[in-house]
This record gives structure tokens, sequence and C-alpha cells, in this order.
């Protein structure tokens, strides 16, 4: 340990919580990671179940971070294009990179991966890290906070970031709420091996119960993350593996092929939360801590990637002045520049979701429609592909 005084303490040592901690030791802030585990080595194996569709802009931010080579080496599943279809009335629409004018869309990579190549990063930028421990308590110290962990560790931070997750801790105890709803739905998501080749193409089907997405892997297989009302979803995980691949091949359609064998599945629950505030006196939330999004898009580790790099770029604005980095206006810049961003990404997935789950035969019409008169519009979807890349809109510096 360094000393008893920190620039920055990170709480959280997920995929934005060490990207954060990473990117702030960089710019010279003395920084801290506080997480319930300890660090877990990379153990290489099985494709773990648990994936992210990184876009082009997180992919940038982690190759100025230095691990994106890294996660690559090891294996990432990249993707050209994107295919959609409307499972009740057939309509499709497909974005491809090239008419973006970039090489791909983004690349799916197993969390576990990129936490560890994060955390490989952190200790040598010379992160402290306290695990397993907590903050349980702070106050108000001068220019600082005084913090007490769990483990009994005590000292000062002049910023504390809450980065631990839709459940965070550090939320709940800075008294800021939070609004939530819950889908009514679930994710099953397993490893399959299809029938057709994947081709770098992550494909989507909306179906009655919710969409199933089938997301290309370094090693040809496809990670799945299908969305079901919570009792069917429960059925789809007790199945037999042959009843699950025949329930799960009714669902893909023509997408895939066919699916020919199955990993392990698992589940978990799917639910709206957005923070009415992202920051507190020398407090500011990242991530899940601060917004949840349903992961019909795939943007839920996007956005919180880019809430780090935004904090990062106040940070490091600070600590290059000399500043304060947990002074009041810092915070607050970094509030509005993500705020907003967040909100309307919620907004629009929501009405995704209520599009696709309602099943009148006027809305169906109209979804068909919009997929074609998309599929029709090259400004239309370049507009999308930029906004879902990462690329559309105010960039964190780190970012651009």
């Amino acid at each position: 340990m360094k000393g008893s005084r920190y620039d920055v303490v990170v709480q959280g040592a997920g995929m934005v919580g060490l990207a954060l901690a990473v990117a702030v030791a960089r710019s010279g802030a003395r920084t801290a990671l506080v997480d319930r585990v300890p660090a877990q080595q990379w153990r290489g194996g099985e494709v773990r179940q648990r994936v992210s569709a990184l876009n082009v802009a997180s992919e940038r931010w982690l190759r100025r971070l230095g691990v994106w080579d890294a996660i690559t080496d090891v294996r990432a599943g990249r993707f050209e294009a994107v295919s959609a279809e409307d499972g009740e009335g057939g309509a499709r629409v497909r974005f491809e990179a090239a008419d973006v004018g970039e090489p791909h869309l983004g690349h799916i990579v197993e969390n576990e991966l990129v936490c560890a190549m994060l955390a490989r990063a952190a200790e040598q930028a010379g992160v402290d890290r306290f695990a397993p421990a907590a903050v349980e308590q702070w106050r108000p110290a001068g220019q600082a906070l005084e913090l007490g962990l769990s483990d009994g560790r005590r000292f000062a931070t002049r910023l504390l970031v809450g980065a631990d997750g839709a459940s965070s801790a550090i939320r709940e105890q800075a008294g800021i709420h939070a609004r939530r709803a819950d889908y009514g739905q679930e994710a099953v998501v397993a490893t399959v091996t299809t029938g057709a080749r994947h081709d770098g193409v992550a494909r989507q089907r909306f179906l009655r119960g919710g969409p199933v997405a089938f997301l290309p892997l370094a090693d040809g297989r496809c990670s799945i993350v299908w969305s079901l009302p919570r009792s069917e979803a429960e059925t789809v995980t007790s199945l037999g593996d042959e009843a699950f691949i025949a329930m799960l091949a009714e669902a893909a359609g023509d997408l895939v092929g066919g699916i020919e064998a199955s990993g392990p599945r698992a589940r978990f629950s799917l639910a709206r939360l957005h923070a009415e505030r992202y920051v507190g006196e020398r407090l500011a939330l990242v991530g899940d801590a601060a917004h949840v999004i349903h992961p019909l898009a795939g943007q839920g580790a996007n956005l919180g990637l880019r809430d780090a790099a935004t904090l990062a770029d106040e940070v490091s604005a600070a600590v290059d002045r000399g500043g304060d980095p947990g002074g009041v206006a810092r915070l607050r810049r970094f509030e509005r520049r993500r705020r907003g961003d967040n909100l309307l990404m919620q907004i629009a997935m929501d009405a995704f979701h209520e599009a696709f789950t309602r099943h009148d035969p006027a809305l169906v019409a109209a979804r068909g429609f919009g997929f074609r008169l998309t599929e029709r519009l090259a400004p239309v979807r370049r507009r999308f592909m930029r906004q879902a890349m990462g690329l559309a809109g105010e960039l964190p510096l780190a970012m651009r």
C-alpha cells in the first residue's frame, strides 16, 4: 500500500471498474480498487457463458489501455454484420460494417477474459487492490472522504466511485434513489454449435416471448442470449440437452441452420434501472451502478465503459491542472455528459421491447414496415450502425 490517501478509490472490479482504475492510474492519480472477491487469473479452457458485444469505441479505448491485443490474442469473436428478423412478420434487416467504411462492427468477448487482462494492467499501473473487502462507511474529512473498509482498513480518498453493479452498495449507502422496473423476463445463456457457419454475423430473431440472439464466437460456435418470460426461462434451463436443442432450433427458425450441440445453460433476471443522480459529495456512479438496460441490443457494457472513459477524462484533466478530481464542478460535468446519452438508450431499448412483446396485427404490420424501410434506406442504416458502434455523439477523449 502506497499510503493512506488516494485520489480515486473504485469499488467494483468488473469490466467497468477495472477499466476506470487503469485509466485514472495512468493519468497520474493515486488509485485503489476495492472488491468483494480476490483478483482471478485467466485460466483458459472452455468459453464462459457470460459474454459482451464490445463495439468499436470500446475496443479503441481498451487498446489505449494496453489490453485489447492481449484479449484478441486469446480469443474474441469478430462480427462484420448484424442480421435481425421479426419472427412473427418475417421482415428482416441487415447491417454491414462496410456500409460505414469500417472493417467490423465489434467483437464478442468473454467478460472474465476482459477482466483478467484489465486486472493485469491495473497491477502494472500501480493500482492498489483490497480484496476481499468492501467500503462499509465514509465521512467527509476536509477535501476528502475518510473510508472504513470491511477488513478494518481506513484511508482517505478525494473521489469514491461506485462501479459495483446493479445492487450497488455505494449507491445505497449514498442514499441515491434508483428507479427500477422488472421486465418479467430472464435471459438464458449458453454456448451452442449451429448447423451453418456464423461467418462473422450476429443474428437476432424477435419472438413473442422475447428475442433470441446468436453471437459469433472465435471458435466458430455461437453464444446465445434468449430472453423469455420468467416461468419459460426456468423450464428451458431445466430441460435435457436434446429437448433444449429442439426448442432452441424451433425458436431460431432458419436463422442459423439448426442447432447441433449445446453447452451448459444459465439464466439471469432482466430489469431496468436508472439512478436519479450519478454523483454526490466526492462520489460518482458508473456502469450498472448508475443504469441497467435490456440486453436486446448488447449495449450495456459499452455504455458502462463510456461512463468510465468520460469520468477518466474529468479526473485526468483535474490531475493535469493540479486540481481536485472529486470537485463538484468535475463531477457535475461528468453527469451532464453521460446521463442524457444513457437515458436515451434506455428509452430506445424499452421502446423496442414494448414493440416486440405486443402482438396485435397492426403493430406487427408496423414493425414489418419499419424493418423493410430500414433495409432500403442506407442513410438510416448507417445512422443506426454508428450509434451501435459508439461513434455517434460526443466521445470521451480517450475513445477518439
